[in-house]
C-alpha cells in the first residue's frame, strides 16, 4: 500500500465513509477480543476513543501513555478517550471531548471519517472507536493527572507483520491470546492493540480490493 503523496487520507476517507456507530459490543471469538466466558455484567458503561491518524507525509497513529495514578489501566498505552457524559450528544462528541481534555487536541482539528466495530472491555466499558484524520502542526497540552506522555508510531511500522506478535496470559485458569506491539520502549497491548489491529486489518483489506 502506497502511503505517500497524500494517498493515505483518501484511502481512509473512502473506506470509512458511511460507517455507523456500532451497536454490538459482543465478543466475536477472535484473538484480542474479550473471551465470552469473561463477559462483564450489564449494564455496560458507554465510552469512546479517538483513533487519531496524523497525516504526515509518512502517516502515524497517536497514542497516550496513561499515568500510574489512574484507577483503570494505569500506566498502559491507550487512545485518547473515556466514558460518555450525560451532555454528550453521540460517541463522536465523547471521543473529541475526552481528547481535548486529556491531551489538548482541538476538536476542530480532527476530521472524523467513521467508526470501527465496538469493543467490550473486561472492566465493563462498551467502547466505540472513532477514526479521525489529524493534520500535523497541532500543539498539545496534556492533563498531567491522566497522561504521562503522548507519542506517535508510523503506520508503516504497525502494518509490518514482523512488528505484530501474539502473547498469552492466564485468565480464569486458561491461556488467553492478545496482540502486542513494541515501539521505542512503549508496549501497546490489550484493548488498544485489539482495536488497532482491527483498523490495520481494514487497511490491508483495502490493499487487496
Amino acid at each position: 500500500m502506497d502511503l505517500k503523496g497524500g494517498n493515505f487520507p483518501e484511502i481512509v476517507r473512502r473506506h470509512f465513509a458511511g460507517t455507523q456507530a456500532p451497536d454490538d459490543f459482543l465478543p466475536r471469538r477472535v484473538l484480542g477480543d474479550l473471551p465470552p466466558d469473561f463477559l462483564p455484567k450489564r449494564p455496560w458503561k458507554p465510552a469512546s476513543v479517538l483513533l487519531p491518524l496524523v497525516t504526515h507525509p509518512q502517516p502515524t497513529v497517536l497514542f497516550t501513555q496513561r499515568t500510574e495514578r489512574l484507577q483503570d489501566h494505569a500506566g498502559q498505552v491507550s487512545f485518547p478517550g473515556g466514558g460518555r457524559e450525560a451532555g454528550d450528544r453521540d460517541p463522536v462528541e465523547t471521543a473529541l471531548r475526552e481528547s481535548e481534555e486529556e491531551i489538548g487536541l482541538p476538536r476542530g482539528h480532527v476530521e472524523v471519517v467513521g467508526y470501527l466495530r465496538g469493543y467490550l472491555t473486561i472492566t465493563g466499558y462498551a467502547v466505540t472507536p472513532v477514526v479521525g484524520l489529524v493534520p500535523p502542526g497541532f500543539t498539545l497540552a496534556t492533563d498531567p493527572l491522566e497522561v504521562a506522555e503522548v507519542f506517535e508510531v508510523p503506520v508503516d511500522f504497525l502494518l509490518d507483520p514482523v512488528n505484530r506478535r501474539v502473547e498469552t496470559r492466564e485468565l480464569g485458569g486458561r491461556d488467553v491470546g492478545y496482540y502486542v506491539f513494541q515501539y521505542q520502549g512503549h508496549r501497546i497491548w490489550g484493548a488498544t492493540a485489539a482495536m488497532l489491529v482491527n483498523f490495520l486489518d481494514t487497511l490491508q483489506a483495502v490493499k487487496t480490493e
